[in-house]
Order: C-alpha cells, then sequence, then structure tokens
C-alpha cells in the first residue's frame, strides 16, 4: 500500500498553508444569495491540476486507478470531491473520502464536468465517504448536509455514498471515524492476493 499526504502550499495572505482561499462557513444559510461569500474557483481548479499531477505520478507506477483513493481532511475534504468529479480522473478511482469539510463551488460541478468533457451527470461506479463530527463548529452541519445532497444531484447513487456523523467530535477525527474509514477503505480496495 502506498500513502501519499500533500500538504497545501504556503499562503502568505493567510500566513498558513491552504488549498484556496477560504470562505466564512456560516452555520446560517444568507438572507439573499447574493450575501453568499465567493469562493475561490483560481485557486481550486489550480489544486485540482496539481492533485491530477500526483494521481499521474501514481498511474505512471503501474497502480490501477480503481486502487487509487483520493480523499481529504476540512479544506483537503473539498478537493478530493472536486478533483474527483471534475479532473480527467472522474468515475475511474477507488474512491473519494471527504473529512469534516465541504462540496465547494457546488452549483459549477456541472458545468466544470462538462468543460472537462466528461458528462454533466455522474454515472460511475466511484463509492464515497464523508463524515463530520457533530461538534463541528468550523464546518456547520448545513455544509454536511449540502455536500451528499450535491452528490446524489450529481448523480451519484446514493448505495455508494457512506454519510457518517460523529456524537460529540469537532473538527478533528476520532478512533470511531477512522475505524469506520479503515472498514470503508478495505471494501473498496481490497487486499491483493
Amino acid at each position: 500500500m502506498t500513502w501519499v499526504l500533500p500538504n497545501a502550499l504556503e499562503n502568505h495572505d493567510l500566513a498558513t498553508t491552504a488549498w484556496f482561499m477560504p470562505t466564512r462557513l456560516s452555520p446560517y444559510p444568507p438572507s439573499r444569495p447574493e450575501l453568499e461569500d465567493d469562493e475561490d474557483e483560481e485557486g481550486m481548479m489550480a489544486t485540482v491540476a496539481y492533485l491530477t499531477t500526483l494521481i499521474d505520478d501514481l498511474v505512471k507506477q503501474g497502480i490501477p486507478e480503481k486502487r487509487i483513493v483520493l480523499g481529504g481532511f476540512s479544506q483537503g475534504h473539498a478537493m478530493a470531491l472536486l478533483t474527483g468529479l471534475v479532473s480527467r480522473y472522474a468515475g475511474k478511482l477507488g474512491g473519494l473520502v471527504g473529512l469534516s469539510g465541504f462540496m465547494p463551488i457546488a452549483e459549477r460541478v456541472p458545468a466544470l464536468r462538462e468543460e472537462a468533457g466528461l458528462s454533466k451527470d455522474v454515472d460511475d461506479d466511484v463509492e464515497v465517504f464523508v463524515a463530520r463530527g457533530s461538534a463541528d463548529r468550523l464546518v456547520p452541519k448545513r455544509y454536511h448536509r449540502i455536500c451528499y445532497e450535491s452528490l446524489y444531484g450529481y448523480g451519484v447513487r446514493k448505495e455508494l455514498v457512506t454519510v457518517n456523523e460523529y456524537e460529540g467530535m469537532g473538527h478533528s477525527m476520532n478512533a470511531a471515524e477512522l475505524r469506520d474509514l479503515c472498514a470503508w477503505l478495505e471494501k473498496v480496495i481490497p487486499a491483493q492476493e
């Protein structure tokens, strides 16, 4: 098994690492759509391009696409799902994992798929694992719901999406989530004999 765990680049404006410029994730929807913060689509798509090169490297090493799972935590969650939906590897990977994050530029995904030469609707068998903690104050629950509802709206079949929420867990991971993720990985990418 090979693990590739990249870090985002240093963002000098934020004085930390980030895959894209974050937006404020309010627990309540704005009273008018125009009050929603703009998302950094340019930064997100640059990250999709970068993550795609990492997958390219794995494929060149002889790892079958269906044995590659792309996942991430927080912003990494957002980028793993976006890459798995709009890159040239859309529908070809073994699975997608999103932990304590959200679906970025959700309304743009169908158009981005078409721009990439993909069908607007997802019609593949990619498995998805999304999870959050019930006490996550950084990414409110409504973004978790928007995430999996968006996946269903894009055409990802409900039986392929594992959705979990862990009682009392904040913006972090716990043993129960890790156990469930490992069991899911064993199902999605079974051991080779």
